[in-house]
């Protein structure tokens, strides 16, 4: 890969870290405390911080993972059990959640990443949490004396 994280990096998440505080210009520690401040000032720097702790939550399950595999292997004879090789499974899967969540993180450290400045892009700001007021979900209050709307669906009917 040309954005310096080999397929063979042991330290994904130090190596985002980096880029994340070289991009905020500040620490991860400073950057959490400012978006746990104001989460809304700056929804990119909110989103890096989520994401970078979803990346940091997978890395230390797979490091449990890799530990219990090779204390597994370590106590094998020459065949590997079938409970071992489940924990192997396990080692693949935070592998791939730890390599996903290390995507998004890159992703969103990319101004010019696909899908950022088309179509797409817009769809996806539509989805950020809002900060207005929510939608009103319940039937509006109907003056007293005023009858309650007919439904064109009758209970036990089917819907057309």
């Amino acid at each position: 890969m040309s954005d310096g994280i080999s397929a063979e990096s042991e330290d994904v998440v130090g190596v985002l870290t980096e880029r994340i505080e070289a991009r905020f210009d500040m620490g991860m520690d400073q950057l959490k405390a400012a978006v746990a401040a104001a989460p809304t000032a700056n929804p990119d720097a909110t989103d890096v911080v989520k994401w970078h702790g979803l990346l940091v939550q997978a890395q230390s399950v797979l490091d449990r993972a890799e530990d219990d595999l090779l204390a597994a292997l370590d106590t094998q004879p020459s065949e590997v059990d079938d409970p071992t090789i489940g924990l192997a499974h396990r080692v693949n899967a935070a592998v791939t959640a730890r390599d996903g969540r290390a995507l998004v993180v890159r992703w969103l450290l990319d101004p010019d990443a696909p899908g950022k400045k088309d179509l797409a892009a817009e769809r996806l700001a539509r989805l950020r949490p809002r900060t207005g007021p929510a939608v009103q979900t319940s039937a509006p209050q109907r003056p007293p004396g005023t009858p309650a709307p007919t439904s064109a669906w009758r209970a036990g009917g089917p819907a057309r």
